[in-house]
Parts: structure tokens; C-alpha cells; sequence
């Protein structure tokens, strides 16, 4: 038996505002969406050409209050193929939220405080 990963879901407050961080941090663009017809959620599926995995983002018109992401100890990584430039873009855009030398990686936070790694 075989399992192939095809997403992972974060729950958002602003669906707008996430497209918006996620196409300009890492030029990831909408693929697809679900819309309750009630208006109860909307839920956006994100992802590039580098891969078929997408990010699910889920937007729930009855949780007003920020989600509780824990320590942050979960992550989703991203390889970037021009590691210069793109700390240069996040450092722009204030996101980067902890680097670690040693190891040559960063991690950049989005509008709802999910963590993402960046590598060379």
C-alpha cells in the first residue's frame, strides 16, 4: 500500500490577506476553492508548479478569534532555487521571524503566525 501526500490545512482570519502573503512570499497561487453556499467557509487550495503538494487554507466565518498554533514546532519547508534573493524578499517584507546560521536556513511567519522554512 502506497501513500502519496497531496496537502496540509492551516486555518486562517483573512483569506484575502493570506493569498496576498503566500503569492508574494513564495509565489504560491490558487489552484482551486470550495465555498459553502451558507457563507460559512471558504477554503482555497495554493500551490506552484514545483510540486503537485498544495497548501489548503481554510477560512471559517464562525471563529473570529486568532487560532492558537502552539508553540510554532510545526512547520512546512520550502527549497528555494535562489536563496539570496528570496531572504532578500523576506527581509523586505519583514516576515523573517528566525534564522539560524549555522545551519543556513530561516523561517518566515505568515499573517496568522504559521512558521516556514526556507532553505538553499
Amino acid at each position: 500500500m502506497k501513500f502519496k501526500m497531496i496537502h496540509e490545512n492551516y486555518n486562517v482570519q483573512d483569506i484575502n490577506r493570506s493569498l496576498d502573503f503566500y503569492k508574494k512570499a513564495l509565489g504560491l497561487t490558487e489552484k482551486h476553492r470550495k465555498e459553502a453556499q451558507d457563507g460559512s467557509f471558504i477554503i482555497v487550495y495554493i500551490g506552484n508548479e514545483e510540486s503537485d503538494f498544495e497548501l489548503e487554507l481554510t477560512w471559517l466565518k464562525d471563529h473570529p478569534q486568532k487560532y492558537d498554533i502552539g508553540e510554532e514546532e510545526f512547520h512546512l519547508a520550502f527549497r528555494a532555487d535562489d536563496f539570496e534573493a528570496a531572504h532578500k524578499l523576506h527581509s523586505e517584507m519583514g516576515c523573517i521571524c528566525f534564522e539560524n546560521h549555522d545551519m543556513g536556513i530561516y523561517f518566515i511567519q505568515d499573517p496568522d503566525g504559521y512558521w516556514l522554512e526556507v532553505l538553499p
